[in-house]
């Protein structure tokens, strides 16, 4: 039996008992019948090809190809299996414009009701570890949210029902960040599912709804209607969908002018942060971003898992990111919180951006707050603390690990000779900078082991006399 956490789900008399069904239509194609890893073959070789999926088949682009086949026979798949299906087929830099071209005109289009749920849980996956004011695709959710609410609220005081009345219930989901609920369930099974009448169309809105105009269960169907088209547009607005059109009292925009540029240059420095992740910003964009860090990071943008790949092209801007996010709230507050960081900074490999932005932060005396004690402390501390000792010893993992490969033929550069001689310079630097103290044991013994074995390079036995001097 389905059972559902809270009141915001379906009836619970529903099976979660998932079948593979037929849908109205013509044939599967042979290449869809003979099945895959992500769609098992069906029995009941029927399915639907709507005029979008049927172009997008037949293109001649492989990957439009394999969406499409996903949107048609993932609809028995839990929606977090064909939301992660989605993810592998398509490069991560190829999701967004792949999103607009393929899945976008699906969700107002005249497919099956549980595609349609299936790309809504897709395109809001695609932006799941991020706050949902962040994804790009919400005005279409939410413009969809609209159209089809007063859609169903039109069918129901007419004593009807509408088959849209669970594709209403799950971008309500969606839009209120509850987007995760729905990924264990399978899009046949939410388009099956019986509403509780409390959940019914007519009854789901959004709190960003109260800013325009009265509640509509006070409302005539007609003007409920009518406030529905004006809510899209509204959205619409706001991305400059529709600029230019005048506005009447009833559609007067929510926010200043001033709040709606200050909302676009976030917007675009968000966009340059992720970017950041697969390449170098130019000197300008790195001149666009840094002011608009600390907008990105409280709430953040990125995760933790995103702050290696910054860190490898873009050291400067992850040193702004990561003190931002070290001072944005008190260390320890939450599991996501800057301690989430701090962990990934130890784990960074033994390369010079890693070695530049933590010279940085050993340096930098910017205070923070203990939540755990109430003390103030700095970056250059909790760094020191918390991240030095820890990064020297995967650093060395890492390349022992590289010396192995490169031992057995596994790797033909010179990372492991680079690495060794990177490293001992950082250190020496560390040492030159009164960071490390060359008397400590705790602080220096794995250095003075690892520089002994690797005393064939210069800079390693330099490291070695050094530490040795001070020990001795």
């Amino acid at each position: 039996m389905m059972s559902w956490a809270n009141s915001s789900s379906p009836s619970p008399s529903l099976s979660l008992t998932t079948t593979t069904t037929t849908s109205r239509g013509a044939p599967v194609t042979p290449a869809m019948a003979a099945g895959s890893r992500f769609f098992p073959k069906s029995s009941t070789a029927t399915n639907i090809l709507s005029p979008t999926f049927a172009s997008q088949i037949n293109s001649g682009d492989p990957v439009r190809a394999s969406v499409a086949h996903l949107l048609v026979r993932a609809c028995t798949l839990p929606c977090s299996t064909a939301a992660q299906a989605f993810s592998q087929l398509v490069q991560p830099t190829a999701r967004f414009q792949l999103a607009l071209d393929a899945l976008l005109p699906v969700l107002n289009s005249s497919v099956e009701l549980a595609q349609r749920i299936l790309v809504s849980f897709i395109l809001y996956s695609m932006y799941a570890p991020y706050p949902i004011s962040l994804n790009p695709f919400k005005s279409a959710l939410y413009a969809t949210f609209v159209k089809e609410r007063g859609c169903c609220t039109e069918f129901a005081a007419e004593g009807g029902f509408s088959e849209n009345e669970q594709l209403v219930w799950v971008l309500w989901k969606i839009l209120k960040g509850d987007g995760n609920d729905i990924g264990p369930y399978t899009p046949s099974t939410l388009s099956r599912s019986p509403l509780l009448p409390e959940l019914r169309a007519s009854n789901l809105f959004l709190e960003e709804e109260s800013l325009l105009g009265p509640d509509p269960t006070e409302a005539g169907i007609p003007d409920l209607t009518q406030r529905g088209t004006t809510q899209q547009a509204r959205v619409l607005d706001l991305k400059g969908a529709s600029a230019g059109q005048s506005s009447t009292a009833a559609t007067e925009p929510q926010i200043s002018p001033e709040e709606d540029e200050r909302n676009e240059r976030i917007a675009h420095g968000m966009k340059l942060l992720l970017a950041a992740r697969d390449r170098t910003l130019t000197l300008t964009e790195q001149r666009i971003l840094t002011p608009l860090i600390p907008n990105l990071t409280s709430p953040p943008v990125i995760t933790s898992m995103d702050l290696p790949p910054i860190v490898a092209h873009n050291p400067n801007i992850a040193y702004q990111l990561v003190l931002a996010l070290l001072t944005s709230n008190p260390l320890n507050a939450q599991p996501q919180g800057p301690s989430a960081y701090i962990d990934a900074l130890k784990q960074l490999p033994p390369t010079l951006p890693s070695f530049d932005l933590l010279v940085r932060l050993l340096q930098d005396t910017t205070t923070l707050t203990d939540s755990a004690t109430g003390g103030k402390t700095t970056v250059a501390d909790v760094v020191h603390v918390e991240v030095l000792g820890r990064f020297i010893h995967e650093s060395i993992k890492w390349l022992e690990n590289a010396e192995r490969e490169e031992r057995e033929g596994l790797i033909s550069d010179d990372r492991f000779a680079k690495g060794v001689q990177n490293l001992c310079r950082f250190y020496a630097s560390l040492i030159r900078l009164s960071v490390v103290d060359t008397t400590s044991d705790a602080d220096t013994t794995e250095m003075v082991h690892f520089t002994l074995r690797n005393a064939r390079f210069e800079e390693a036995n330099a490291l070695y006399r050094i530490l040795a001097s001070g020990r001795f």
